[in-house]
């Protein structure tokens, strides 16, 4: 779902950028990027799910053309209002590239209308091709957009990808860092409090993204979005446990070859990349790689049996249909749940388990299917808390 080249237009002018999710880690790293790349993208439109103070700050140090706020107070004068925020600043003629930054399946439609609208969508937001990678797929094909990886695995891959076709690659190998409990046993695990969960290592995250590192069902959520974006089969994709976060995926070529992509654990180079690809551009403000420093490199296989969010995940994907939809919308309220002090860090395995058990078959073959198999995944873990 990726290809073609951004940056500097031809006529000497500049792309336009809208970051969803301005005020999020994804998109306060992507304005960052952006500081140093003014000669080449110009930020038109910024938009916040509730967040306003920043936001606001955001405003009068970009100055963007559209500012929207999806939820909650504190709004300025001439700031566009609610969720249809994100599509309409994903879809605006002065926008060539869309940061999608939002967290869950919020940010589905406005993928979805980017790439009818023929953007270049940067995503973060690997929930849109979870929920519905077939539709993805199809609005670009109509629309002439395209899909360029944010996540640091999914941009690994396609940098180490190249221009090789999909038969001629083996295995994608997505690396975890094993999140903060990477070496709990089980009756540990059974204690785990919010506060140890949304501890990670290695990586400054969101509180929810935070949580599905420690469950390893970001990694499921990896798998079923590497499985649209690279067009591989799910048994030609696994993953391995590295706590350094300095080899971000590897990817095996028929000939037994592996290349891998290495780099400090930062956001701001798959951010970066994901704007220019497929060029390279100076500055992007990543700490030189010191291999000497990074050593060493350790590699683990997943503990299916502590971490079963992964396995339910990636057997979601295999299904297909509107399982992927019932594991993600699963997830999304369990975590919710669990932060809220009303599920135990165990339970959310079980309880998406158990909603793909009820709801994994529904049926899935458009928006209107998806979103009703989402909500009555949500509303069976809300009454299992």
């Amino acid at each position: 779902m990726s290809g073609g080249a951004t940056g500097a237009r031809p006529d000497g002018g500049m792309q336009g950028v809208a970051i969803l999710g301005s005020t999020g880690s994804i998109g306060t790293t992507a304005l960052r990027v952006l500081d140093r790349q003014r000669a080449r993208f110009r930020v038109v439109a910024l938009t916040a799910h509730e967040n306003a103070a920043l936001l606001a700050e955001q405003e009068d140090a970009w100055a963007p053309a559209y500012v929207g706020l999806v939820a909650g107070g504190g709004a300025r004068p001439g700031w566009d209002r609610g969720a249809g925020a994100l599509v309409r600043a994903a879809t605006r003629d002065d926008v060539d590239v869309v940061i999608n930054a939002i967290v869950g399946a919020a940010g589905l439609d406005a993928t979805l209308a980017a790439l009818e609208s023929g953007k270049r969508v940067a995503l973060a937001n690997k929930e849109t091709l979870v929920v519905a990678g077939e539709l993805a797929a199809a609005a670009a094909a109509r629309g002439g957009g395209e899909i360029v990886p944010v996540d640091s695995e999914h941009s690994a891959i396609l940098q180490c990808m190249g221009d090789h076709d999909p038969s001629e690659v083996q295995r994608l190998i997505i690396t975890a860092s094993g999140g903060p409990f990477r070496t709990w046993d089980a009756a540990r695990l059974a204690t785990a409090t919010r506060a140890d969960a949304l501890n990670h290592p290695t990586w400054s995250m969101g509180r929810k993204i935070s949580i599905d590192s420690a469950t390893l069902a970001n990694k499921a959520l990896e798998v079923i979005e590497a499985h649209f974006l690279f067009g591989l089969p799910y048994d030609r994709i696994e993953v391995v446990v590295h706590p350094q976060s300095v080899v971000h995926s590897m990817v095996e070529f028929v000939d037994g070859s592996v290349v891998a992509q290495l780099g400090v654990p930062s956001m701001e180079l798959p951010v970066l990349y994901a704007l220019t690809h497929p060029e390279r551009v100076a500055d992007s403000g990543v700490p030189r790689f010191d291999p000497v420093q990074a050593s060493p490199l350790t590699f683990e296989p997943v503990r299916h049996d502590a971490f079963p969010a992964l396995g339910h995940g990636i057997a979601a994907g295999r299904a297909g249909g509107a399982a992927p939809a019932v594991f993600n919308a699963a997830n999304e309220q369990a975590v919710a749940l669990f932060l809220e002090g009303r599920m135990t860090f165990g339970d959310i395995a079980t309880r998406i388990g158990e909603a793909l058990d009820a709801h994994g078959a529904m049926p899935g073959h458009d928006r209107a299917s998806l979103l009703a198999a989402d909500a009555a995944a949500r509303a069976f873990v809300r009454e299992r808390a």
